[in-house]
């Protein structure tokens, strides 16, 4: 990618490409009268057929398929659909419609024999999307001679006109629900009734997200005025953005990584999240070309340093994934996880590639340029994904056998609920293998696994360690009935004697259960033996409740109730002579 941005040559200086401008009418915004009609009609019809293949019937992989081609290919026509090119677009569609078809069948279809299909499907989405404003400007004619210009136009006024189509429908069915309770006052129920049926609101919502698109898409030159005031007012929120960059970036430096670990676990996806937000407010800021651009001195340093930061997130999120499959090992969400890193690091390589040719100054050219490649490789990237080529579950499968074969982790933590539950019929078969393990311990936690009907998640822990925080527990009663009731009370409450305990015998309530106190570190809770053998925490315990100055008031029928203050005694634990906890009794 970056051998293509060094040989393309750069938009916005002065080059023959930008001769044939986007907002010229003749040239792609005509006019065609029909269209919302005909987007109405198609779009109405998809709808229509989506709701009987899918209403009323199993998720079968056919029919998901037949959805799946019946609402991608419709949609990938109607944002694309002009007069004079009706056969290019309805072949688009075509195809958008038969890969999409085709990824929902292999998501539904794959049942246990893989995993996390819902992310090859959803890469699929992505290429399509990518695909729309590339076929859009023409780029299957012109290849990469395609105008910056024609594309990023696209991109936005695809953004626009669907947010619009969508509003649009949203107030669509606002009315029709007002007109129902409307016409319900004269007891005419037929649209209230209407309204209620699936086919109705599948069409309804078809017609007039198709005659909402088809309208907008009749007046390009106004959507694409209207971009521009999006982008202006976008473009308000990279400012902030990048003080709030420069300051993490430079507190990074200071305090070093492992402030992001120990404050969150999540830092890889915060981190690609805003480095997502760095590209689109440095694409809002730059425009198609330096005409476009606003003149601020102050905005274009503001781009500049946002589009420098995405390298720097990205690399943070590389060592922050980095470190979990360094701990954790590799899964398949974590093997898209790091797909979706190679991608950010693609674009941040790119746009310093732009800084460094551009020599700072002429950034901008390269960087457009840039983006035209990178969507291009993006979405062949996304459907390379999308296709059945990379077993992600199988490759996770046997990275952890070998971490556990290795040592790296050891056969009570192992997560072996993981290979039955996440890793498709690849884990299966390594939980099968772990099974005639001749470690005995290893074979037994398996076979446990195997047996299992509901996933154990992290949080449920395996016996080997309940015994160890068991054993952890000081000045337990020797009696048979106690120690039983401790026994499950720590099978239930997986928090507690991570470290040492220690266990207080408070004696018997005046109603006879018996008190125990828990002690951690300082924290301290209240335990009460009831008569079946359970543990309860003093907060679970029924108590009488206690009176209220109300309730005495109503009691004293009318007169005036005695109040006075008396001295309170009563028990609390204490430790090297320091009190613990609230006072009890």
């Amino acid at each position: 990618m970056a051998g293509a941005l060094v040989a393309a040559p750069a938009i916005g200086d002065g080059s023959p490409m930008e001769e044939d401008r986007i907002d010229n009418p003749a040239q792609h915004a005509r006019d065609w009268p029909l269209r919302p009609w005909v987007l109405a009609g198609l779009l109405g019809l998809s709808g229509l057929l989506i709701h009987f293949i899918t209403e009323g019937h199993d998720d079968s992989a056919p029919r998901m398929a037949a959805a799946a081609f019946l609402f991608f290919g419709p949609i990938a026509a109607a944002f694309s659909l002009e007069r004079e090119k009706w056969k290019e677009v309805a072949v688009f569609g075509l195809l958008a419609g038969l890969v999409m078809a085709g990824l929902a069948w292999r998501a539904v279809n794959a049942g246990d024999y893989s995993s996390n299909e819902h992310y090859g499907f959803g890469a699929g989405v992505i290429a399509s999307l990518l695909a729309l404003p590339l076929f859009q400007a023409g780029f299957h004619h012109t290849r990469f001679a395609t105008p910056y210009r024609d594309t990023h136009f696209f991109v936005w006024t695809d953004a626009v006109s669907a947010a619009g189509a969508l509003a649009f429908t949203g107030l669509t069915f606002l009315l029709l629900w007002l007109l129902g309770d409307l016409f319900r006052l004269i007891r005419i129920d037929l649209l209230y009734e209407l309204l209620k049926k699936g086919w109705f609101g599948w069409s309804v919502a078809g017609i007039a997200f198709g005659a909402a698109l088809g309208t907008l898409r009749n007046s390009l030159k106004v959507l694409g005025a209207l971009q521009s005031v999006v982008l202006l007012v976008l473009s308000l929120l990279a400012v902030p953005l990048a003080v709030a960059l420069a300051i993490f970036l430079i507190a990074v430096a200071f305090s070093g990584l492992d402030v992001l670990w120990e404050a969150t676990r999540s830092a890889t996806p915060v981190l690609l999240a805003c480095a997502a937000g760095c590209f689109i407010l440095t694409n809002a800021i730059v425009r198609e070309d330096d005409t476009d651009m606003t003149r601020n001195v102050v905005m274009r340093v503001t781009a500049f340093v946002l589009a420098i930061g995405i390298l720097p997130l990205t690399l943070l999120a590389v060592i922050s994934m980095g470190t979990r499959v360094a701990q954790y090992g590799l899964s398949p969400e974590r093997l898209w996880g790091l797909t979706a890193i190679a991608v950010a690091c693609a674009y941040g390589v790119a746009i310093w590639v732009a800084a460094i040719r551009g020599k700072v100054r002429g950034w901008r050219p390269y960087l457009r340029r840039a983006n035209l490649h990178l969507a291009v490789g993006v979405s062949l990237y996304a459907l390379l994904l999308a296709l059945p080529i990379f077993d992600f579950a199988g490759i996770s499968a046997a990275n952890q056998l070998s971490r556990l074969e290795r040592g790296k982790v050891s056969a009570e933590d192992f997560d072996y609920d993981a290979l039955k539950w996440e890793f498709g019929d690849a884990g299966k078969r390594a939980l099968a293998k772990l099974a005639k393990s001749k470690n005995p311990e290893v074979a037994k936690l398996a076979q446990e696994a195997q047996a299992r009907k509901e996933r154990r998640w992290s949080w449920m822990e395996s016996p080997v360690k309940r015994d160890r925080r068991f054993a952890n527990l000081r000045g337990l009663d020797a009696e048979p009935q106690v120690k039983s009731a401790f026994e499950q009370f720590l099978k239930q409450d997986s928090w507690r004697c991570n470290t040492s305990c220690t266990v207080l015998d408070l004696g018997a309530y005046s109603h006879g259960d018996r008190h125990f106190a828990l002690l951690e570190g300082s924290d301290v809770q209240h335990l009460r033996l009831q008569a079946d053998g359970s543990l309860l925490p003093e907060g679970a315990v029924q108590k009488p409740p206690v009176p209220t100055l109300n309730d005495v008031a109503a009691e004293a029928h009318g007169r005036v109730p005695q109040v006075e203050v008396r001295p309170f005694s009563g028990r609390r634990i204490y430790v090297d002579g320091k009190p613990v906890g609230d006072p009890f009794e």
